[in-house]
């Protein structure tokens, strides 16, 4: 691979890495002015972001097995354009509950680059070169909540808070345009990999006991709690 496609091709990734963390954080400004606008009230909105996080929680376990079994590129493109609906439904939002049900759609969709955007990584690029790039990715993963406040809060004072979802609407279809034209498919489909849930469990339950597993995800799961709690009180 010549070294500006995969500046390129590393870009994506980290764009696809960020954007669920972007997508958590950019709104959070504009909460007051959703309650207001809806007619309910903060604690209510603050259901989104509850949403939000089950539908991540819940999404990245179903994507692992599919970019398994349909490889990568189509469940990576299949999850932006969840995300893209969601931020439509989000966008048009009549009320506070049709807005906590398409955050979690959004959710759904935007979880897949996480997933998908490391799967790859482990795939195209050599053994010696993931601990480095996967230390980029996590520079994106870093810095997007941190960013995704203060670009939310320039959205509202300068437009209608629906705004915040029409952006994330435009950077879903330039994900899902990059995605389609720049990132090669880096696994081809795999029918014997089984999609049966008890099977699916199964596979997680093994990856479960894994100590090794444990420490690595407790503490990053530690660290990223603490990030989130920041990020969720700082607007207030």
């Amino acid at each position: 691979m010549k070294s500006k496609k995969r500046r390129l091709v590393i870009a994506i990734l980290g764009g696809l890495t960020a954007i669920g963390p972007f997508a958590i954080d950019i709104y959070l400004p504009a909460i007051p002015r959703i309650a207001i606008d809806l007619e309910t009230g903060i604690p209510q909105v603050m259901l989104t972001l509850a949403s939000y996080f089950i539908g991540v929680s819940l999404g990245q376990l179903l994507y692992g097995p599919l970019l398994d079994r349909f490889g990568r590129k189509l469940p990576i493109m299949a999850g932006l354009g969840i995300f893209i609906i969601g931020t439509i439904g989000c966008a048009f939002s009549p009320s506070i509950n049709w807005l906590i049900g398409c955050r979690f759609v959004m959710a759904l969709g935007a979880c897949v680059g996480v997933v998908g955007g490391r799967a790859v990584v482990r795939d195209i690029f050599p053994r010696s070169e993931t601990a480095r790039i996967f230390s980029v990715l996590m520079l994106f993963l870093g810095v997007a909540p941190v960013l995704a406040p203060s670009v939310g809060g320039a959205i509202v004072t300068m437009a209608d808070w629906r705004w915040v979802f029409g952006v994330l609407f435009i950077l879903g279809c330039l994900l899902l345009a990059a995605v389609a034209a720049l990132i090669p498919e880096s696994s081809k489909p795999d029918r014997e990999v089984s999609l049966h849930p008890a099977q699916v469990l199964r596979n997680y339950w093994i990856v479960a006991k894994n100590p090794v597993f444990l420490s690595y995800a407790t503490a990053s799961g530690a660290a990223q709690a603490v990030l989130y709690s920041y990020l969720a009180g700082s607007p207030f």
